[in-house]
């Protein structure tokens, strides 16, 4: 019986847990909520640059990984003010290896980001009973000092970010316009 459970066990965890299908291969897309005309899709290789399998919870060479991902991994801070739009920043991935089970993008990280007038961003990290944090703790634990809390984002992704929802609100005020 011991033997049985021991065999069927990983067989569950493996069926119920998607992001363990993965494999953690690098981020091969990006879609942004709220947009008035749906999703915005980022399937550009920069994409790649924001990898989910970076930053604390992850390790390289048996050592924990201190940067990396949209989040600048200082101190947590307070929430921004509530006025500022709130988007649904949704990280897709690829597989990597020869054992992956399917070859279609799997969702597997969400994080709110939220910029300010002088673009300085924010990212919160869904915590325990949030919608998504089942998702992003199967992925990658952070750990609950880190997970429930407001960082500053990157740099990087700022500057990457902002001309892209830029151009999106442009685009959305002249459909608007023109109808």
């Amino acid at each position: 019986m011991k033997r049985l459970c021991a065999a069927v066990l990983p067989l569950i965890l493996l069926a119920t847990s998607p992001a363990l299908l993965v494999a953690k291969g690098p981020t091969v897309k990006i879609t942004i909520e709220p947009e008035p005309t749906g999703p915005l899709e980022i399937t550009d290789s920069k994409v790649r640059q924001f990898s989910v399998w970076s930053g604390p919870g992850t390790s390289v060479n048996g050592i924990e990984a201190k940067q990396g991902f949209i989040i600048d991994w200082g101190e947590p801070v307070d929430a921004p003010p509530r006025y500022l739009l709130r988007y649904e920043v949704s990280f897709y991935t690829s597989c990597a290896g020869d054992s992956c089970p399917a070859t279609d993008p799997a969702l597997t990280y969400v994080v709110l980001y939220c910029h300010n007038a002088s673009e300085e961003g924010f990212v919160y990290l869904p915590r325990e009973g949030d919608e998504f944090a089942k998702l992003n703790m199967a992925s990658v634990f952070r750990g609950r000092g880190l997970e429930g809390h407001w960082f500053r984002s990157t740099r990087a992704w700022d500057e990457f970010i902002t001309p892209v929802l830029l151009k999106a609100a442009r685009k959305n005020v002249n459909d608007l316009r023109v109808k």
